[in-house]
């Protein structure tokens, strides 16, 4: 028999499974913010990928007191944020179970080589930040970014305080001082894209040029927020021209009352500090980036971390079409420039394949937009328009490689471009600009 273990990304050798899929996860969630105290019941409707005896599911930090596998009390063992569920027999590809888990416990931002990631305390609120292993600091789950799933929240917590989460909000119910919230994601997303936003918020209405969307601030900051997130609809119709339609129901920004360092992108939403709505439009680019991730990692997401090029790349290069169209500097003239400043840094780093200490290193974004700009500079305006908007419809809401878009970029393209790609994305050396 294969042993269960977490092999599903090289990058994040610990977490992940490759022996079952999670379709929903079904979270009931009570947290306490004076106290920073979750307790929280998972059901996890579980396709077996392989035949197994047993599954490991990711939860980090948190203390489990059950587990059930279709109703039935199952053994299991914790132990460094694996979570190891014994089944009643060997499980083949599949079948389908249910599995119950009832945890607790004081959550926090688990250590990793890429800083303090997953659920945090505000200073009067919660946050979580979950790319790439974080989401295991809040709900047991299968954390690979492929595994892609559906979503059911109900995050108890108490009425002075508004939560936020993936999805539709499903309405909420007061009991006592405390209220609980709803939400249903039923566009598959990947575990790092989940998330849950806890703070004393005002939430308002917009609309992005008929996308429906939201504002979630503290109500001092409403005159900075007004301001910055103003243009959310002129980016909007922007990248719907370049990319396609936006790909989810709906789109929402939160800012906290606490600074952050940089924005945090879940799926449909995107998390900023105060700092980042400063009342100058400062944030611009870093606005228009995280919304281009609703196309470029939310709805079409990486097979594995290596690939998150066609993430930040196209994110990346997005803030440079939204500076051009903003009227601005252009996108040739911030591709020269950040031509010029790659030349000037190390080049040591592949773009396709970076390794996992690099792989958020400032250079796979900046070169991977790069590569956008040539790819745009080779075929043309017209056929890169195609490629693109072809791209994200047919990968909708799925997973890919840069194989995959490098075989779609020829096909669109109707030649070879595999030169340009192992240029600048397999070789170290930075190439000229076509």
């Amino acid at each position: 028999m294969a042993k269960s273990h977490g092999n599903g990304d090289p990058y994040t050798p610990d977490a992940g499974s490759d022996v079952f899929e999670v379709e929903m996860y079904d979270l009931t969630l009570d947290y306490k913010v004076a106290t920073n105290r979750l307790a929280g019941e998972a059901m996890l409707a579980i396709i077996m990928l392989r035949e197994e005896s047993h599954i490991e599911l990711d939860l980090a930090g948190l203390a489990v007191s059950a587990v059930r596998v279709n109703g039935h009390k199952a053994s299991y063992s914790h132990k460094h944020a694996r979570l190891r569920v014994k089944l009643a027999r060997a499980m083949v590809a599949g079948t389908h179970l249910v599995v119950e888990v009832d945890y607790a416990g004081k959550p926090a931002p688990r250590k990793s080589r890429w800083g303090r990631i997953g659920f945090e305390e505000l200073t009067d609120g919660a946050l979580v930040a979950s790319q790439p292993t974080g989401a295991p600091t809040w709900f047991p789950c299968n954390d690979h970014p492929a595994r892609k799933s559906r979503y059911r929240m109900a995050i108890t917590t108490e009425k002075a305080y508004h939560v936020v989460a993936n999805g539709i909000p499903a309405g909420h119910t007061d009991h006592g001082g405390r209220r609980t919230w709803r939400f249903y994601q039923d566009i598959p997303a990947a575990t790092y894209l989940a998330t849950v936003q806890i703070g004393r918020y005002r939430e308002e209405q917009v609309d992005l040029g008929g996308i429906p969307g939201a504002l979630i601030y503290p109500p001092h900051l409403r005159r900075r927020v007004k301001h910055d997130f103003g243009r959310l609809g002129e980016m909007m119709a922007l990248f719907e021209d370049a990319f396609g339609p936006y790909p989810l129901a709906k789109y929402v920004a939160v800012i906290t009352d606490d600074d952050l360092e940089i924005p945090i992108e879940a799926q449909g939403m995107a998390t900023f500090g105060a700092n980042h709505a400063d009342g100058h439009h400062g944030s611009d680019r870093l606005i228009a980036h995280e919304l281009a991730h609703q196309w470029f990692g939310n709805s079409v997401t990486p097979k594995q971390w290596r690939h998150i090029w066609l993430n930040e790349g196209f994110a990346c290069y997005s803030e440079w079409m939204w500076s051009q169209a903003s009227g601005a500097e252009s996108t040739d003239a911030l591709a020269e420039h950040y031509h010029k400043r790659l030349a000037g840094l190390p080049q040591d780093i592949l773009v396709g394949d970076p390794g996992a200490v690099d792989m958020f290193d400032d250079r796979i974004y900046k070169r991977g937009a790069l590569t956008v700009h040539a790819l745009r500079r080779t075929v043309g305006e017209k056929t890169f328009r195609a490629l693109v908007r072809s791209w994200t419809h047919e990968m909708r809401h799925g997973v890919a490689d840069t194989e995959e878009f490098i075989a779609h970029a020829e096909r669109i393209a109707g030649r070879s471009l595999r030169p340009l790609f192992q240029a600048w994305l397999f070789q170290t050396r930075l190439p000229a600009l076509p």
